[in-house]
Formats: structure tokens, C-alpha cells, sequence
């Protein structure tokens, strides 16, 4: 490794004080969660604007689609940049630099295959994402746009994770915050001084991820980051292996995700609209509290990869028990308010009485298991990161696929709209089971040190 930068990086990420340097790391991921959540959720509140429980429904129903879209730049953007992490720490840049320029076109073509199949197949597919007739019309409109948007969506997330997997997670903030900010602004002036409706929302979520995605391939080029070149791509049978191994937890996880959502809106609408808007409102607000979570993990993976891949066990064990007791203790302060104030945050986003009391009911159950939330997200990070692709994918399809699924199947029958609201909650139990099950193990055999075909 012969570049001043990228010595000085390893050095950084190899021998300055852990809880320090994940500190550090975690604060740009972190914002960038934040900046990502909530204007994820600008959609959800300026289309609630529209007295509509159809159309809030709509986007809902299309969080659905966003999942999947979000699964595919997850699982270039996390399988090429976990082994760029690992390379870089065994001081291979050449290496990792192939990956990284292979992991972020593979994602744009998919983007652009996912885009096609489903402009082609547009009605079939919001069906199936669980939207009523009445809301059809409204997700049609919304889901139309967001598609065309995708090879971009998936090349941001991609360009993200390789930057934040380098070690530059301040690069990658810049480009989310950039794009945020345009959406925020964009999402009124369409929807209401354009007259677009829904439709507007769509549009200024594309607009603004196109804007990011340009920020985010021009910051590539900057510092120590490495270059992404057309000529350093290589699909070859061992870097589609190493981003399926690095990658597949996080396309279990969006994939899974995606499928509990469709279950839970058809569950949920049994019940009506209302009931579907309610959900949607309360999974917004758990996502938005869960975004900073994610982003402390996500500080902590360039540290786990970097002396991972350095064999420095007692730094990948020291850093993962502390974002353990970080994570928690924040979970367990930020449950107070957010039961005592449920009500008033789902009304922030649809003023409907019927909507306001289904969904503060689901906020509060859900913020009962909210403190678990830290072991099972740091345990996935921690596997993913290190290349235990078995046990990591266990992990990530559990919270909405194996544990939730199952859940809405059992408790709706027998609770009615009160199974759809606990469902998460007793998933969340189960995930947590599930995480103790596969972290303790491989805790044990770091502190004894992996052997050399694992690590």
C-alpha cells in the first residue's frame, strides 16, 4: 500500500482507541439514517396533507417496492463493500478496488432490469403489494415514477456503503444530506403548487436521488477513496461469490422486509384504509427512531472489516460490546417519550381519529421491544461484516420474514386488528432469541482467534 492516504487511513482504523474512532465513524452514518428517514417520511406527510387515507395508504403500499429497490443497492453496496473493508485492512488496494468498481455497475444494471419489469408489469405488481381498490389508483401513479428512478436509487446506495465501508462515511453524508434537502423542498412545490398530487411526491423523491447520486460518483474521486473505473469491473465468478457472501444478509433483509410489508398491508387491510394508513404511519415512526441505531452500527462495520481483515480480534470484540451498551442505553431512553408521545406522532402525519388511535396503539407495543433492537442489529452487522454469510442472513431475514410473517398469520385470525398491531412486537422477541443463538458462538471462537479459512 503505497499511498500516503491510504496508509494513514489504516493506521487510523487500526490503531486509534476503538469507542473513539466507532464515535467518530458512526456520526456521519448517523445523520446520514436521520436525513434519510425523515425524508422518507416527507412523503408520508405531505401526501397526508391530501385528506386522503387512499392516498397516505399509496405510499405504503410502496414502501413495499422501496424495499426491494433498496435491497438490491444493499446487497451490491454491502457485498462489495464488506470485502473492499476486509481488503483494504490486508493493505490490498488493487484488489479492493476492482470490487468496488464492479459491485457499483452490477448495481446500476440491476436497477435498470428491475425498472423495466416493473413498468411492464405495473398493475399485477401494486396488487400485490397489497393496495385495496380504492388505493390502486393513487399507488399506480406513485410507483410509476419511483421506477423509472431506480438504476440511480441503487447506484446511490451502492456509491454510500463504499465510501462508509473506506472509512469516508463524511463523503457519503454529504450526498444523502444533498439529496434530502432537494426532496424535502421539491415534495410541496410539487404536490401542491404543481398540482401533481402523489404523483408530485414520486417526482421529487427521483429528482432529488439523481441529485445525490451525481454528488455521491463525484466524492468517489476525491481523498484517499478509491477510483472507480470502468476498466477494474470484473463479473467474474469469484467477485459475484464474494459480494453474494458479503451481500446476501442485506438482500435477505430489504427482500424479506418487503415481503412482511405486503403481508402486513393485506392483513391490515381487512380492516380498511384507515387501518392501512395507521401502519404505514407507525413503521415510518419506528424507522425513523431505528435510523440512528443503524447509523452507529454502521459506524462500527469499517471498523470491524478493517481489523478483521487485520486479524486484530481483540479490537473487532472491543468495538462490538461497545456499541452494545451505546445502543441499548439509547433505546431504552428514547422508549420514555416515545410511548407517553404516540398519539401526537401519528397525528402529525394523518389527523384522522380512527387512524390516530389504530396507529398509536402499534407505536406503543412496538416501543416495548425497541431496547432488543441493539443486539440484533449490531450481532447482523457484525456477521455481515466479517463474511459469516449463514448465520448473518439467519439473522436478517428473522425480524421481518421468518418471525413477523408468521406472526400477522397466527395473531390476525385469532386477535383481529390487535394481532396486526402485536405482530411486530412478539417478531422482535423472537428475533432477539434467534440473534443470542448465533452471536454467542462466534464471540467465543473470536476471543480464541478464527482460524486462518475463516477469517
Amino acid at each position: 500500500m503505497s499511498d500516503p492516504k491510504q496508509q494513514e487511513k489504516y493506521r487510523r482504523m487500526t490503531q486509534e482507541p476503538v469507542g473513539r474512532l466507532i464515535c467518530r465513524m458512526a456520526v456521519p452514518c448517523i445523520i446520514s439514517m436521520m436525513i434519510t428517514a425523515f425524508y422518507n417520511m416527507a412523503d408520508t406527510f405531505f401526501v397526508g396533507l391530501l385528506n386522503s387515507n387512499s392516498a397516505t395508504g399509496a405510499v405504503g403500499v410502496a414502501f413495499s417496492l422501496m424495499a426491494v429497490i433498496q435491497a438490491v443497492g444493499f446487497f451490491f453496496g454491502h457485498g462489495s463493500g464488506n470485502y473492499v473493508s476486509r481488503e483494504l485492512g490486508r493493505q490490498n488496494p488493487q484488489s479492493a478496488s476492482e470490487m468496488a468498481s464492479t459491485g457499483f455497475a452490477l448495481a446500476v444494471g440491476c436497477g435498470a432490469a428491475l425498472a423495466l419489469l416493473g413498468i411492464l408489469l405495473l398493475t399485477p405488481l401494486v396488487r400485490l403489494l397489497g393496495a385495496t381498490e380504492t388505493i390502486l389508483p393513487y399507488a399506480k401513479s406513485y410507483v410509476r415514477i419511483i421506477l423509472l428512478g431506480t438504476p440511480w436509487m441503487t447506484g446511490s446506495l451502492t456509491l454510500n456503503n463504499l465510501l462508509r465501508f473506506q472509512g469516508s462515511a463524511m463523503y457519503g453524508m454529504v450526498g444523502v444530506t444533498a439529496g434530502a434537502v432537494l426532496n424535502i423542498a421539491l415534495d410541496p412545490l410539487l404536490i401542491f403548487y404543481c398540482h401533481l398530487g402523489i404523483a408530485g411526491a414520486a417526482l421529487a423523491t427521483i429528482i432529488s436521488q439523481f441529485v445525490g447520486f451525481c454528488i455521491l460518483l463525484w466524492l468517489c474521486s476525491r481523498g484517499s477513496n478509491l477510483r472507480l473505473h470502468l476498466s477494474n469491473v470484473r463479473p467474474c465468478r469469484e467477485c459475484m461469490v464474494q459480494i453474494a457472501r458479503g451481500g446476501l444478509p442485506s438482500l435477505c433483509r430489504q427482500g424479506f422486509g418487503s415481503i412482511g410489508m405486503i403481508v402486513l398491508n393485506h392483513s391490515a387491510g381487512i380492516y380498511g384504509d384507515a387501518a392501512i394508513a395507521a401502519m404505514t404511519v407507525a413503521n415510518r415512526a419506528m424507522q425513523t427512531a431505528s435510523s440512528a441505531l443503524i447509523g452507529f452500527g454502521q459506524g462500527f462495520q469499517p471498523v470491524c472489516g478493517f481489523n478483521y481483515g487485520a486479524r486484530l480480534w481483540n479490537r473487532v470484540r472491543e468495538g462490538f460490546w461497545f456499541c452494545i451498551k451505546v445502543s441499548t442505553g439509547f433505546l431504552l431512553l428514547l422508549t420514555i417519550p416515545a410511548m407517553a408521545f404516540a398519539p401526537r406522532v401519528i397525528a402529525l402525519f394523518r389527523d384522522d381519529p380512527q387512524v390516530i388511535a389504530y396507529g398509536a396503539a402499534a407505536l406503543r407495543y412496538q416501543c416495548t421491544t425497541f431496547a432488543l433492537s441493539g443486539w440484533v442489529v449490531c450481532c447482523n452487522m457484525t456477521l455481515q461484516t466479517v463474511g459469516r454469510t449463514g448465520p448473518a442472513s439467519v439473522l436478517a431475514v428473522s425480524r421481518q420474514g421468518l418471525c413477523l410473517i408468521p406472526a400477522l398469520l397466527i395473531l390476525t385470525p385469532l386477535l383481529g386488528f390487535l394481532g396486526v398491531q402485536l405482530a411486530q412486537p412478539v417478531a422482535d422477541v423472537a428475533t432477539f432469541l434467534i440473534a443470542l443463538a448465533v452471536q454467542i458462538p462466534f464471540l467465543r471462537e473470536l476471543k480464541a482467534g478464527p482460524s486462518p479459512e475463516k477469517s
